[in-house]
C-alpha cells in the first residue's frame, strides 16, 4: 500500500465525511478549510467546475495540516489529473468511471474515487485501481441497494454515497454499510461564510458520530 493509499484508508476509518466545496473561490477557501478541519473533516474536495479550482486546491494544501487530504472533484480527463497533481492534489474524484482517468490518477500518485451506479462499473473501476467507490447519485442508489451491493463488495472496500446526503439520512445509509459520505450543497453552497459552514459541519459530524460510534464503520 503506497503512502497516499494508506493515508486515505486510515482517514476513512476515523471519519468518512468528505467536504465538497463546489463553487468556492480561492480567496475564501482557506477560512472554510480551517473550520472544516476544526470540525473534524479530513478530506476536502474542490470540484474543477469551481472558479480557479487549482488555486483553491493549492491554497488548501499549503494551509491545512498534512493529515487533511485535499483533492479535486468533477475530474473528466487524464490531463486534468496531471494538473491537479501539480497543484498539490492527492485525490481524484469523478462523476463517472472512465478507466483512462482512473489509471492517470493512479499513475500520478493520487488516490481515485470514481462515480459508479452499477456493479459492472464498480468492478471495472476496482480493476483499474480505484481506492473508493463513489455511489452517485445516491438518490438513485438508496440504502437497500447499498445493502445488496455489500453482499459482494465487502469491507474494507469503501462505498461512499454522494448526492442528496443530509444529516438526517446518514444513520440509514450507515446501517446499510456506507463507509462515508460526500457532502455537497447541504454542507456548502457558493456564498456561504466560514461561520455558516462551521454550523453545518458540526451538524454532519454529530450525525456521523451518532451513526458510527456505537459500532465499527464499514470501511
Amino acid at each position: 500500500m503506497n503512502p497516499i493509499d494508506k493515508s486515505l484508508f486510515n482517514t476513512m476509518q476515523t471519519c468518512g465525511l468528505i467536504a465538497i466545496l463546489r463553487g468556492v473561490k480561492p480567496h475564501e477557501v482557506v477560512a472554510i478549510g480551517h473550520v472544516l478541519y476544526d470540525a473534524g473533516f479530513r478530506i476536502i474536495e474542490v470540484p474543477l467546475n469551481s472558479p480557479d479550482p487549482l488555486a483553491s486546491i493549492r491554497a488548501l494544501r499549503d494551509a491545512l495540516p498534512a493529515d487533511c487530504l485535499v483533492g479535486a472533484g468533477t475530474v473528466l480527463s487524464a490531463q486534468a489529473c496531471a494538473d491537479v497533481a501539480a497543484a498539490g492534489g492527492q485525490i481524484i474524484v469523478m462523476p463517472h468511471s472512465d478507466i483512462d482517468v482512473i489509471r492517470a490518477a493512479r499513475a500520478a500518485g493520487m488516490a481515485c474515487a470514481p462515480g459508479v451506479a452499477t456493479l459492472t462499473e464498480a468492478y471495472a473501476a476496482l480493476a483499474a485501481g480505484a481506492n473508493i467507490l463513489k455511489l452517485f447519485p445516491a438518490e438513485a442508489l438508496p440504502p437497500h441497494v447499498l445493502k445488496a451491493w455489500r453482499a459482494v463488495l465487502t469491507p474494507p472496500m469503501a462505498l461512499v454515497p454522494v448526492g442528496g446526503i443530509v444529516p438526517e439520512n446518514i444513520a440509514t445509509y450507515a446501517a446499510a454499510g456506507a463507509s462515508g459520505f460526500g457532502l455537497g450543497s447541504a454542507l456548502y453552497r457558493p456564498g456561504n461564510t466560514a461561520t455558516e459552514v462551521a454550523t453545518k459541519a458540526a451538524q454532519f459530524m454529530k450525525a456521523w458520530h451518532g451513526a458510527y460510534d456505537a459500532v465499527p464503520a464499514a470501511s
